[in-house]
């Protein structure tokens, strides 16, 4: 299975070149190639000495559900996590930079939901917006439209700042995905 590596706040290590013979270049994987609609991937951190990959974590008082996306901690062994699915916002195999794209993981939950990542509301406390795995998308919604997008240290991060695709949208609000702190 291919690995995708990711560092601490979700930054992306660009393993080879990328080609530009398409407008939005495709987002490599840790092997060069392009990642693929469908296909299973690991989130790994690019610095393995900080965290283990992306997994379902619960950051609830009390309750189980929902299940939030999180990090494997670090450990003498660091867990690759759980797999995710990138699916493309618009028809395409591959999924490229700055575009839209939702995000699930693999398998199931005790919670019996979808695995699916969404952006939840603020948190009074922190003033921070966490990353859920709650419910299925729906199309309408732009919680659940991620993009990546690439640094000039040839890194990828994860955003949500979902594309306009019909000419009238309101302004989203947009964010980076990661640790901060």
């Amino acid at each position: 299975m291919l690995r995708f590596t990711a560092s601490l706040s979700f930054l992306w290590l660009l393993m080879a070149t990328s080609t530009m013979a398409q407008t939005w270049p495709a987002v490599l994987d840790a092997d060069g190639q392009p990642l693929r609609s469908g296909v299973e991937y690991y989130v790994l951190p690019a610095a393995t000495d900080t965290a283990g990959g992306l997994t379902l974590v619960n950051l609830n008082n009390g309750s189980i559900c929902p299940l939030f996306v999180g990090q494997e901690p670090l450990a003498a062994v660091v867990s690759s996590g759980t797999t995710v699915i990138f699916t493309p916002r618009v028809t395409d195999t591959v999924i490229r930079e700055t575009r839209d794209f939702t995000v699930e993981f693999t398998g199931f939950t005790i919670c019996a939901q979808s695995t699916a990542w969404m952006v939840g509301e603020k948190n009074p406390e922190t003033g921070r917006r966490y990353i859920l795995a709650e419910m299925s998308p729906t199309p309408s919604s732009n919680a659940w439209h991620f993009n990546i997008v690439k640094n000039d240290q040839g890194l990828y991060n994860f955003q949500w700042c979902p594309n306009c695709l019909t000419g009238v949208c309101p302004k989203p609000l947009c964010g980076d995905a990661g640790h901060r702190g």
